[in-house]
């Protein structure tokens, strides 16, 4: 995970999504994520409302650092986090950087 880490998502428009092996591979370094309807997928669990917006914020500010925005769903002691690349039509390794972004955040927030 800490070479997801170190790297920036990348404008990948007229570009390919990955195929289902490169899946698997990445999905081997993010813990706790799974395939899920084209997506990946998480739901990172907390406490309270509190700490779930602390997340939600944190990661918001990433999102729009790397320029690659989530779907989230916030619930007061949850938020699903979703990534996908709408310009290539699935999943692509900036869905994987900013999975492993929003995994390091939760000791900062939780």
């Amino acid at each position: 995970m800490s070479n997801l880490l170190n790297q920036r998502c990348k404008a990948l428009e007229g570009g390919t999504a990955m195929n289902p092996e490169a899946i698997r591979d990445h999905l081997a370094q993010v813990s706790g994520w799974h395939l899920s309807s084209g997506a990946i997928e998480k739901t990172f669990n907390f406490r309270n409302y509190h700490e779930t917006l602390g997340f939600v914020n944190a990661l918001g500010w990433i999102a729009n650092t790397e320029d690659h925005h989530p779907e989230l769903r916030v619930f007061y002691d949850r938020c699903v986090v979703r990534f996908d690349t709408h310009s290539v039509g699935g999943i692509s390794i900036n869905d994987f950087i900013c999975a492993a972004k929003a995994d390091a955040l939760v000791a900062f927030v939780a």
